[in-house]
């Protein structure tokens, strides 16, 4: 499964010259429209207002049902992140929408097929190093969804995070900030995480209950917080209510190592 994914290595590369990096990510966008023709048929802008798909329980939860485009949303480091974000990107993916992942070079592929995910149109640079700001401002360009990590360890400024959402604005894309981001347009927060499914201190954790919560610039006052299996058995995300009867899904090895 894992190889399914478009990636682009630089973790390997001993030395690489200035730029290298933002050369490598261009030619993966180049290497994905040979693939498939167009990443993107046009580009499409925040006067599109076009929105890609999300989960049900998800879509309730978000202002405009679902990820504006042209918009940012961050998904701060906590406990059930790694989940939420595989969560956010499998409707949009099994829609047809292109996405890249930036700063992120221990993402569990075989988790994010499992959460239902289309690996065939994931782009990875997981190590982008010093050029960190300038291979996302390249994927924006050619990507439906571009989630970024590490802003802070690359020394992104507040002016250069600036950049990048104008950037996601004018080509339609959805800026995803895994992370701390000041001034997203939507923040959404795992809080109050239950495992479920060991009994008596034995068995196999079967879903996660977490308390979804918003906030941001165009999320209304007084939204209330959703109550979500994240995952679900046997679906990435669920309502509390909902009753699931497939095999249990595991947790992925990033949210163990936050939760510990």
């Amino acid at each position: 499964m894992p190889d399914a994914a478009a990636t682009v290595t630089t973790a390997r590369a001993p030395r690489p010259d200035h730029g290298s990096r933002l050369e490598l990510a261009r030619g993966l966008l180049r290497r994905l429209e040979g693939r498939s023709g167009s990443v993107r048929p046009a580009p499409a802008t925040e006067s599109d207002g076009g929105v890609l798909p999300v989960a049900e329980p998800l879509a309730r939860l978000l202002p405009a049902g679902g990820l504006r485009r042209g918009s940012t949303v961050a998904l701060p480091a906590v406990p059930g992140a790694t989940s939420l974000l595989f969560a956010l990107l499998t409707e949009a993916s099994a829609g047809g929408a292109w996405v890249g992942v930036v700063g992120r070079p221990g993402l569990g592929l075989l988790a994010a097929a499992e959460a239902g995910v289309q690996l065939e149109r994931l782009a990875l640079v997981p190590e982008p190093g010093a050029d960190l700001l300038a291979v996302t401002i390249a994927l924006l360009d050619g990507m439906d969804v571009v989630a970024v990590s590490g802003a802070a360890r690359a020394g992104v400024r507040a002016a250069d995070r600036q950049r990048l959402a104008a950037r996601a604005r004018q080509r339609g894309t959805v800026l995803m900030a895994l992370g701390s981001w000041s001034g997203a347009d939507v923040e959404l927060s795992c809080n109050d995480v239950q495992w479920r499914g060991l009994d008596a201190g034995a068995g196999r954790l079967r879903s996660r209950r977490v308390e979804v919560q918003l906030r941001g610039r165009a999320v209304p006052p007084g939204t209330r917080p959703g109550t979500l299996l994240l995952p679900a058995p046997g679906s990435a995300v669920a309502d509390v209510a909902q009753k699931v009867a497939r095999p249990a899904a595991v947790a992925t090895v990033e949210d163990e190592r936050a939760a510990g």
